[in-house]
This record gives structure tokens, sequence and C-alpha cells, in this order.
């Protein structure tokens, strides 16, 4: 379940962040953490570290996202809040329908929402769940992979796109 909210995003979070529960994991991604706020999963980063004690949703989070890696989950069941601007929700939103396995281009995104390719990347780069809403599978027109703002960038994208089996190369 994904819930927009439209809204400056983190502005108001900074006083609250500290006491967000958070649940760290070591994948073959590397260490990504997982930050919960009122049932819901509202952050995915590489690298950081837990705080707090693990709650339900941050558990079940990390079951899925285990579950993914092993190849044994497709799509995820799990009380995702976005925060945003109105045209970023909206490309998250429209990144959440894209298909295990499958990709689309920053230019498909953009057509279908009337935005620019550049700013559809833009959103790509700052949304806050990456492989819950799966940015990795938005590629260049030429089918570039582009950037990421995950791991080890690039690279971490074709590893996931592998994964799905959606890049032979």
């Amino acid at each position: 379940m994904l819930v927009a909210l439209d809204g400056p995003g983190s502005a108001w979070r900074g006083a609250f962040d500290a006491l967000m529960p958070r649940l760290s994991l070591e994948t073959q991604f590397g260490r990504l953490t997982l930050s919960e706020e009122d049932g819901s999963i509202v952050e995915l980063t590489w690298g950081g570290r837990a705080s707090g004690r693990p709650t339900p949703a941050l558990l079940d989070a990390k079951k899925q996202l285990l579950e993914y890696f092993a190849g044994r989950r497709k799509e995820f069941d799990l009380p995702l809040k976005l925060e945003g601007q109105p045209a970023a929700l909206r490309v998250w939103q429209l990144m959440a329908e894209i298909p295990y396995g499958q990709t689309r281009t920053y230019g498909d995104l953009g057509k279908v929402l009337g935005l620019s390719p550049r700013f559809v990347g833009q959103a790509c780069g700052s949304n806050p769940l990456p492989i819950f809403v799966p940015c990795h599978r938005v590629v260049g027109s030429n089918g570039a992979l582009g950037g990421y703002s995950g791991g080890e960038g690039a690279e971490t994208k074709r590893r996931l796109l592998q994964l799905e089996h959606a890049l032979l190369l």
C-alpha cells in the first residue's frame, strides 16, 4: 500500500528523526537501513544504523526484502508512506506500478505525466523508498542505465535489474 502525502517532506521530520525506529540488515547489496513512522515504512537507505526497538512493520519489511533478494518475492505488501511535492509523488506512484522484471524509460514516465525526462530522473534520485518504489526499473531511452542513488550507483542498479532478470548483461 502506497500512501502519498503532499507537503515539504522531511522539513518537519528533523526534530523527530532521532526517535524514529530503524532496522538495519546486511544484504548482497550492502547494509540497508529501514525507517518506520506510525506503522509505515518511510525510508530505505544504504548504510545507516539501527535505532530503537524493531517494530512489526520494520520486521516485516526486512523479511520481504530478504525474500526479494533471494528471488522468492516479486511484489511487496507493506504500508509505505511517501512525502514530497505533487509532481514527485506522481512520478513515484507511476514507478510503483512498473512490474517486476520490466523497465520503463525516463521519457515513458515523463510522457504519461506531462513532465520532462530530466524531472523524472530527479524524482528517481530523491526517491526515499528505493527497491520498494522501484526507481531501478527506470532507464534511459538508449538503454543506458542512468544514475542510481543507492549502493554503488549504476552498478547497484544493474545488479538489481539482473536479480529481476530484466537485464541479462
